[in-house]
């Protein structure tokens, strides 16, 4: 360690660096080669980290596009500063500005969440309040050597400054809201057909994740802490919902398949046979799910990069479908019951009976797919517009201004 040191003294030297007193050299072990030291040169005073050469790390800049500014990439080399003392907070003094501007961060975030709801801060509202009441007490070990506070403040700078550099602080076109989208991006997979289709299938529950989804995220990369936890509580309690319903479902099934006249019908039966299965595959994947929401509540900071990480590699349109499968399956399982139901009602009751119950059947089906169907309908009208009568009238347009005698005004149109 000590000869890698000088080597680093030295190295810093020849390239012409001045090492003030404010910076110290930091030695590591790599992992997987314990040959090889890696270091960087920690600098107090401009509280960033730095090397005596080029240094190229995807790590740094966390796969961030469009980082081009020094004054966008001093947050990123902040962020690593704070890390260093978060893992180094011994014999370091607390400083006073760095305390009173922790607490102005805090302030900030505090009042977008009473103002507008939502805030760019990496901490959830309820976070924020219970944060601020630790400034009071941070105060007092002000310019003193306190590992405990000063580890305390590193952890939440080292998180401002992240959230400073994913949203690009300071720089033109930065993220000022958490809807706001940095980069532009064409979602053609969410407007084809097959989507539609199955956004039909599956009564319009994909198009509801989805949208929820985009509002969690901002341009596939920041996740909303608050809308996060929000979602998850909320899918948490649809779940234990499905898991209810579903058993009830299974039960009603069985019982309706141990019924003697029952057992006379095939078709009810292959039909109530389908029932089951769908219910049973809402209870399982509930399971699964819910199973998979536990586990990220017992380890929240895993189970977020874990999201990150699935919402990255793969689509929003395919994380929408999976989420959507208990609440499908459930409402399948339910209308091959009625099915099921409605064949044995037909089939062994006397024309009375089929009289009365025809049209208070016939007005069911009409009023429960009525709401189920209005939003689509909507959606379809829409989609033919976009499809049909837009590029109509974009044609005659161009049509218009391509008449003979017509060439000036197109040309005279360009600024």
């Amino acid at each position: 360690m000590s000869k890698a040191a000088e080597k680093a003294y030295k190295e810093a030297w020849i390239a012409d660096i001045a090492l003030l007193p404010s910076v110290e050299l930091a030695l590591e072990l790599m992992l997987g080669d314990s040959n090889t030291i890696g270091y960087y040169f920690v600098d107090h005073d401009r509280r960033v980290i730095f090397w005596f050469e080029a240094h190229k790390s995807i790590h740094l800049m966390l796969d961030v596009r469009g980082v081009e500014r020094k004054s966008h990439v001093k947050y990123a080399l902040e962020s690593e500063y704070w890390g260093h003392i978060n893992l180094f907070p011994n014999k370091r003094c607390l400083p006073e500005d760095i305390v009173v501007r922790l607490k102005e961060l805090l302030i900030h975030a505090q009042t977008e969440y009473i103002d507008l709801g939502a805030s760019l801060s990496p901490f959830a509202s309820d976070q924020v309040e219970s944060m601020l009441g630790l400034i009071d007490p941070l105060m007092s070990s002000l310019n003193k050597e306190n590992e405990h506070s000063v580890r305390i403040v590193a952890r939440c700078m080292e998180r401002f400054c992240i959230v400073n550099f994913l949203n690009f602080c300071g720089q033109p076109g930065a993220r000022r809201n958490t809807n706001k989208l940095i980069y532009e991006y064409s979602d053609k997979r969410s407007d084809t057909i097959l989507s539609r289709v199955m956004n039909l299938v599956m009564f319009g529950s994909p198009n509801a994740h989805r949208k929820v989804l985009h509002w969690i995220l901002a341009d596939k990369k920041i996740i909303q802490l608050g809308r996060y936890r929000n979602f998850t509580d909320r899918l948490s309690s649809e779940w234990n919902g499905y898991a209810i319903f579903s058993t009830v479902l299974l039960a009603v099934d069985i019982s309706f398949l141990a019924i003697p006249f029952v057992q006379t019908q095939t078709s009810a039966i292959l039909v109530s046979y389908l029932s089951t299965l769908c219910a049973m595959g809402s209870f399982v994947v509930t399971l699964v799910f819910a199973r998979q929401l536990n586990d990220g509540r017992r380890y929240p900071a895993e189970r977020v990069v874990s999201v990150i990480h699935v919402w990255n590699k793969s689509s929003i349109e395919r994380l929408a479908l999976m989420l959507s499968l208990p609440f499908a399956f459930l409402i399948w399982g339910v209308i091959f019951f009625a099915a099921s139901l409605s064949i044995v009602i037909f089939r062994t009751s006397d024309v009375i009976t089929v009289s009365i119950a025809y049209p208070i059947w016939v007005a069911i089906v009409i009023l429960v797919t009525w709401p189920a169907l209005a939003g689509h309908i909507g959606t379809l009208n829409n989609w033919i517009m976009r499809r049909t009568i837009r590029p109509m009238r974009w044609a005659l347009h161009l049509k218009w201004h391509l008449r003979p005698g017509m060439s000036g005004v197109t040309s005279s149109s360009r600024v």
